[in-house]
């Protein structure tokens, strides 16, 4: 039997400089891991920046959806007035320029439309005292040349 025998290999020790770089790395890394996690004033500071950012963004669209909202409902009022008083027209038999009392043949309990309209942006109504000729608004709005308050189309009406 034949025993083979392997000479001792003793470690060689790593020069000075790599010793001395491989502790700064270890002594680091303690450092950081001793470090408590969270947020430096300035990385707090950006993520509010962006936060408000996207926030005044938001504000900016709900404010043009609500002029959006309001023109539309603005525009359905009128057109809800203007078939009202085509179906008294209509109804009564009477021609366009009969004389109209916008209060009492068209608004009110029992008759075309409940209660007077009221503009969601806060403008005001102006009844025709006359019933129409088709084209012309029987229900203008006051904010109809500022903020658009009336309907594209109204010749046929």
């Amino acid at each position: 039997m034949l025993i083979f025998h392997t000479p001792l290999v003793r470690p060689t020790r790593l020069p000075l400089k790599r010793r001395v770089k491989k502790t700064m790395n270890h002594q680091l890394q303690r450092r950081r891991r001793l470090r408590p996690s969270g947020l430096t004033l300035i990385e707090l500071t950006v993520v509010i920046l962006v936060l408000l950012a996207l926030i005044s963004v938001l504000f900016i669209g709900g404010r043009a959806w609500k002029r959006g909202s309001d023109r539309a409902g603005c525009v359905m009022n009128i057109r809800n007035a203007q078939q009202a008083v085509r179906s008294f027209q209509n109804l009564r038999g009477k021609n366009d320029g009969s004389p109209l009392n916008f209060n009492t043949d068209i608004v009110g309990t029992g008759n075309f439309i409940e209660t007077f309209p009221v503009c969601p942006a806060g403008g005001s109504y102006t009844p025709a005292t006359s019933i129409p000729t088709p084209g012309t608004l029987a229900l203008p709005c006051s904010l109809a040349g500022s903020d658009d308050h009336e309907p594209d189309d109204f010749v046929g009406w």
